[in-house]
């Protein structure tokens, strides 16, 4: 019997390999529950309440913002085959930025808080250029380049915070706080802010681009096949310092974002600790760069992030778990791309392999 239209695509949902993958590591996840002991059910159901529910959709929102982002950030170039290592670089270089334009700009408050996103987004983008300069002009491999110029990014922030900047008084390592008025405003009493709809209208600028422009179909050519790219007129390295621009400033962006949210100055440590920056890469790879992929892949990754706390303070379950559910996740997904199932005799031809003869 001829299967119907709809069950056709259920079935090639689920054959998918990142439908698989997640379902991989949510029951390998809940075999390391049993082993341990604790129920599986009341932890997932855990870690969906704590995250989904009135006391914690704040954080998760809060927190998807900044993943987000730097999902965004990274999505972008790695449409092309680019991969940016210096996320965390451009991210603290754009709220060290927005920190210093916060501080000393004259201009009314609201003017400054949009000023020192403005700033915040520039640095990044700026910093990130540079990375591609290196592999443009000097033949240095953007992966190193770009990685390597995190860390006197990372190290002048944390100098600033920790001496010219640095609050009278306080024992942390943080800048003064910023004026009263220069902050993102808020929704209601949570610590949400809008900044949560500025990354939304990045994401739905970066699906616009990818599906409706010459552009994005250049960037996707040249992801899948950088010779063919080349052949047909895509200059390679106006596209790398394009795209590179355009990353380090969605990563300045988040920076940004992060210092003119509570507590409303630059702390140092704060915007790298959590690992937004390899969360949002995590993302992004899960999503093979996709707009919609990504943007689904980071609210996953949020859930877990958070729901992984409330799973720790409810079940006595270690919040590392969800972290081993995003390695699981990402190792199922690379075997499944690296390995596509192969049909049977009677189901159809094998895929052919590179090095194959068709």
């Amino acid at each position: 019997m001829a299967r119907t239209p709809d069950v056709r695509r259920a079935s090639t949902a689920l054959r998918s390999p990142v439908t698989f993958s997640l379902l991989a590591g949510v029951v390998i996840g809940a075999v390391f529950l049993v082993g341990t002991g604790a129920d599986p059910f009341a932890a997932y159901g855990a870690v969906i309440t704590g995250s989904l529910g009135a006391d914690g959709i704040g954080a998760t929102l809060t927190t998807l913002t900044s993943v987000l982002g730097m999902a965004l950030a990274l999505a972008v170039p790695l449409r092309a085959g680019l991969i940016n290592l210096g996320g965390d670089g451009q991210m603290v270089l754009g709220g060290i930025t927005a920190a210093v334009t916060g501080l000393y700009s004259p201009l009314p408050p609201s003017l400054t808080a949009v000023l020192a996103l403005l700033a915040g987004t520039a640095a990044g983008g700026a910093y990130a250029a540079l990375a591609a300069l290196c592999e443009n002009r000097l033949g240095v491999p953007l992966l190193v380049s770009s990685l390597l110029l995190s860390y006197p990014a990372i190290s002048l922030a944390s100098y600033l915070a920790r001496y010219p900047l640095k609050e009278p008084g306080s024992s942390l390592p943080q800048t003064r706080r910023l004026p009263e008025g220069v902050a993102l405003p808020a929704f209601g009493s949570s610590t949400v802010t809008v900044g949560l709809l500025v990354v939304a209208l990045a994401a739905g600028a970066y699906w616009f681009t990818d599906s409706r422009t010459a552009v994005g179909y250049e960037i996707r050519m040249t992801g899948l096949n950088p010779r063919f790219a080349a052949y047909a007129g895509v200059d390679r390295k106006g596209l790398t310092l394009r795209l590179m621009a355009t990353s380090g400033a969605l990563a300045g962006l988040v920076g940004a974002i992060g210092v003119l949210s509570f507590p409303y100055r630059f702390l140092d440590g704060s915007l790298t600790s959590p690992g937004y920056t390899w969360t949002g890469l995590t993302a992004a790879l899960l999503a093979s760069a996709s707009p919609l992929g990504t943007v689904l892949a980071s609210f996953f990754f949020a859930v877990l992030q958070v729901g992984g706390l409330a799973m720790e303070r409810t079940t006595e379950v270690p919040r590392e778990l969800t972290q081993v559910l995003q390695a699981i996740v990402i190792v199922f997904l690379a075997a499944r791309l690296r390995f596509p199932r192969r049909r049977g005799a009677s189901g159809g031809h094998q895929p052919v392999t590179q090095g194959e003869p068709a």
